[in-house]
């Protein structure tokens, strides 16, 4: 049961039955255009520093990975943990309270996923990195899952026979799924960028932390909408979600681009074999 839950979880990320073919590249389209107006904010060197793409590349898979092998089991043994302790009515009046450590699954998973792109080339560079550095590192590995994510969360919008005569008999809830995905993505790559520079600053793991809290909040505004749907109802989370998004994204901007003399200082004298720091965009 176990091990089918988890390839279920890990095969729903590539497999889309009842989805028409013409539909994926506007899935893919959609959530690059959407990965580029964030990226385009801390204006990462991509061109000059190529290896960039293989971060966001492996923080989508790591994190998906993750989300099947570590983060199914572990809400796998929870929930058989709680429904031997209490019934589904004493379950479903505890709504609330059960679904923190399940929120806070989620978010350890995936951030720690995210995190390993960012470690990694911690390490490769002597553990010595620009602030600036980890910050887009991190952004590049949280927006590759975030891209990925919105891949997923379009293809179901379609799968479910969204066309543009339900915009025009709905208009702003037909829009719903993609006003979420493009503040989904740029929580993931905020996220993570404030992670990647909490590292190079050497708060590694209260970084983790406070990232690991700040995305289980974002989830559980989910829990009090099933919960509380007249006083929490769908449009004032998504407004509230996105109020959230913006501040993350607006700090992440203002340490991008704020002037450090320190940061452009050299790390060391004679270069690791790594690549060096990405202060600068490319010009």
């Amino acid at each position: 049961m176990l091990w089918q839950s988890m390839t279920t979880y890990l095969k729903s990320w590539f497999n889309y039955p009842g989805l028409e073919g013409k539909m994926i590249p506007v899935s893919i389209g959609l959530a690059l255009v959407f990965g580029a107006v964030w990226l385009l904010t801390i204006w990462p060197p991509l061109t000059k520093k190529p290896w960039l793409w293989v971060v966001g590349i492996v923080g989508a898979f790591l994190t998906v990975l993750a989300g099947a092998f570590v983060q199914t089991p572990l809400h796998y043994y929870y929930v058989k943990l709680m429904t031997h302790f209490w019934d589904s009515n004493t379950l479903n009046n505890q709504l609330l309270l059960v679904n923190i450590p399940v929120a806070l699954i989620i978010a350890l998973v995936q951030e720690g996923a995210k995190m390993v792109p960012i470690v990694f080339w911690w390490m490769m560079s002597g553990r010595k990195i620009t602030p600036k550095t980890g910050l887009i590192i991190g952004a590049m590995a949280g927006a590759g899952f975030g891209i990925f994510g919105a891949v997923f969360a379009h293809n179901q919008a379609f799968i479910a026979h969204w066309t543009w005569s339900e915009f025009h008999r709905n208009a702003w809830q037909a829009l719903l799924p993609f006003w979420d995905t493009f503040w989904s993505v740029a929580a993931q790559a905020g996220i993570s960028a404030l992670v990647g520079y909490g590292l190079a600053k050497g708060k590694g793991w209260q970084s983790y932390l406070g990232a690991t809290v700040l995305h289980a909040a974002m989830l559980y505004f989910r829990v009090l909408y099933a919960k509380y749907p007249n006083t929490f109802n769908e449009n004032r989370v998504e407004i509230t979600l996105a109020g959230v998004t913006a501040l993350v994204m607006l700090v992440v901007i203002y340490l991008r681009w704020r002037k450090d003399d320190a940061e452009l200082a050299p790390m060391v004298t004679e270069p690791p074999a790594a690549p060096p720091a990405i202060d600068t965009p490319a010009q």
